[in-house]
């Protein structure tokens, strides 16, 4: 038991940058187009994705895919860093409570929930404007009535619209709640099918071919949207809301009853479709170059 302690303790500041470091690496995997889930998200005006898609291509071209990415392409190394950061900081907190009180260091199924939304919570605060600014891009009037001269324009709009950083913070309550919810699901579904594969096989982790660590990963992206979605498109709502006498939604609540009372279940769920068939290959490469960093910094 006090092995297990010293281990912890000793080797936490290089496990850190470890965790940190492939985390970074791994969320560059992340990195790939989704207007078409915001415009459905926030608007009325697309029958399905396919059509989204077919009218974004024919009114705005084909650049305007990328509307928005420079904003996440930079933000999304340091989020990855911080979700699995976060993740592996509280795991290592449970173990060590866990080892204190004489039970087994590895986590209950609850803790690792906890930790993933603990790395959410975390992670919220960078996500969170970095979400909002490419909302902001991918919503804008096409050509010359666009709204942005891009993020960095963006971001003092905001601030100055909003009357000060809550302006580029609109919708953080929502990020919380989505993020908590996303997160710990993510994570527990991942190490969930990798404790269940090594038990089955009696192997250790580190013997789990990239394949299957792929697989795992996949169906924990799966998992993460179809648990968080609708908060998703509640804060997709809030950040492309106009401010002053533009504004439609007064807070979050307002924005769950109007959506509700115009568009019933069904607007809670919209976009979901491009969003999971995004989801697998963005998570399971996301979880692969983790495990694979990781295991290469030993």
């Amino acid at each position: 038991m006090t092995e297990v302690a010293e281990e912890l303790e000793t080797g936490g500041a290089k496990q850190t940058f470890k965790e940190l470091f492939s985390g970074a690496a791994g969320g560059v995997a992340q990195v790939l187009i989704d207007i078409v889930k915001v415009r459905l998200q926030t608007t009325t005006r697309y029958n399905g994705a396919i059509d989204g898609a077919t009218q974004i291509l024919k009114h705005e071209g084909p650049l305007a895919f990328y509307k928005g990415s420079l904003t996440p392409l930079v933000g999304i190394g340091a989020c990855v860093s911080v979700q699995f950061g976060g993740f592996h900081y509280a795991r290592r907190q449970f173990e060590a409570r866990n080892t204190h009180r004489g039970k087994p260091a590895d986590l209950s199924y609850t803790q690792l929930y906890l930790s993933g939304a603990f790395a959410g919570l975390a992670n919220s605060y960078l996500s969170g404007p970095i979400e909002h600014v490419r909302i902001r891009l991918q919503t804008q009037p096409h050509g010359a009535g666009r709204l942005y001269n891009g993020p960095i324009d963006c971001m003092r709009k905001l601030i100055r619209q909003g009357g000060g950083i809550g302006g580029l913070y609109r919708g953080q309550v929502v990020t919380l709640a989505r993020e908590a919810m996303a997160y710990g699901t993510w994570f527990l579904t991942f190490e969930y099918l990798m404790r269940l594969h090594t038990r089955r096989t009696s192997t250790p982790r580190s013997s789990i071919p990239a394949p299957l660590i792929a697989l795992y990963g996949g169906i924990a992206g799966e998992v993460l949207w179809l648990s968080s979605y609708p908060f998703d498109v509640v804060k997709s709502k809030m950040q492309s809301d106009g401010f002053g006498a533009g504004m439609r939604y007064a807070n979050m609540r307002d924005v769950w009853r109007q959506t509700w009372r115009e568009e019933g279940m069904r607007g809670f769920w919209k976009g979901i479709g491009p969003t999971c068939v995004r989801a697998l290959p963005v998570s399971a490469g996301t979880f692969i170059v983790v495990e694979m960093v990781m295991r290469a910094m030993g």
